[in-house]
């Protein structure tokens, strides 16, 4: 299981328009928000994505991107992007590689049978490569504007220190 301070997994996926999208695309410049999601266009992860797509300015003023994965094709995230406005990357994890190397694919029990699926979870990396928030047991409700509370204490230590005080 990824804890935050360790150095994040290398990723590399095709995004909604089937461009390769890694990790080291954003080195040095960006913060990454990672998050799984089990699959486009359900209840919970259609609320996800609009919270996130909702908060992308606020993301993108704290030098932030934010990128779903799933295991859905390209041309899913097309579709679900197409169908709610989505301002999120959206990264097609065909292969499940990247749901593996972020320990989010396991096996759930649900009405006594057993499968595997992505857990719902969000890792926020930060600009040197490095995990500073780790959750591998997302309630999408309010789950956006807590990650983004998460980088805005990030990105202003101080404010962290005197909303302590």
């Amino acid at each position: 299981m990824l804890e935050i301070q360790q150095t994040a997994p290398l990723f590399q996926s095709m995004n909604q328009n089937n461009q390769l999208i890694s990790l080291a695309d954003y080195a040095g410049e960006k913060n990454v928000v990672l998050y799984f999601y089990p699959k486009d266009d359900t209840p919970g992860c259609t609320i996800e994505a609009n919270d996130f797509t909702a908060l992308a300015d606020d993301f993108a003023a704290l030098d932030t991107v934010v990128i779903g994965v799933s295991k859905d094709s390209c041309s899913s995230h097309v579709d679900f992007i197409n169908k709610y406005g989505l301002k999120v990357e959206l990264l097609a994890d065909t292969s499940g590689a990247v749901c593996e190397s972020y320990g989010v694919w396991r096996e759930r029990e649900k009405n006594g049978e057993k499968f595997m699926a992505i857990i719902r979870s969000t890792f926020v990396i930060d600009k040197t490569g490095v995990l500073v928030y780790v959750n591998n047991a997302v309630n999408h409700e309010g789950h956006a504007q807590a990650v983004l509370d998460a980088i805005k204490n990030l990105t202003n230590p101080e404010q962290t220190k005197n909303n302590a005080e």
